[in-house]
């Protein structure tokens, strides 16, 4: 056994391994806790801007490879802001991408508990209400979807964006507006009033 030892150490093959080196094992696992921490938020980021679950899963995979190949992870002060600003121009590029092959789809799953007729009812109306956030002006449906993603502040959505925490503000009510004015248009056309 020793002799394959030596022999494996002097043809290069008795590299350490990630465990082996206490820095590279404590930077693992301060990345594997970033990971761990931030998935579903990056997740919601996505999901907001796509409306679709495989991609935004797909966007979140790619935020987390390329923040660790690029090494930026370890340099992150804001660390909400900084993930959402990254999620968000990552799924911004796959949109982009995907609006030029084909339409993105949507897919929204039952709640457990429903009957098969209320899980029919609450994904039409869900489907009605992300088809209505869609159909807004990107400069309105942005901020809206951010801040529905996981609850972001203005402030936050205002660093993602680039622009200031008013203007954020702004958006977020005129969007609410539209949006309310287009669902009471579509309850009155349905319900006769």
């Amino acid at each position: 056994m020793k002799r394959m030892i030596a022999h494996s150490e002097r043809i290069g093959l008795g590299e350490s391994t990630l465990a082996d080196e206490p820095e590279i094992g404590h930077c693992e696992e301060r990345f594997a806790a970033l990971v761990q921490r931030q998935s579903r938020f990056i997740f919601r980021v996505a999901y907001a801007v796509l409306r679709n679950s495989h991609d935004a899963e797909d966007v979140a995979q790619e935020v987390f490879l390329k923040l660790y190949r690029s090494g930026a992870w370890e340099q992150i002060n804001d660390e909400r802001a900084y993930l959402a600003r990254v999620a968000w121009r990552v799924s911004m590029d796959r949109l982009a991408k995907s609006r030029d092959t084909s339409e993105v789809l949507n897919e929204d799953s039952a709640s457990a508990g429903q009957t098969p007729e209320q899980a029919a009812v609450q994904a039409n109306w869900s489907a009605v209400v992300h088809k209505l956030m869609d159909g807004l002006p990107e400069e309105l449906r942005l901020p809206l979807a951010l801040s529905a993603a996981d609850e972001l502040t203005s402030g936050e959505i205002a660093k993602i964006l680039g622009i200031p925490e008013g203007t954020v503000r702004t958006r977020m009510m005129k969007a609410r507006e539209v949006l309310k004015q287009k669902l009471s248009r579509l309850m009155g056309e349905q319900y006769g009033r």
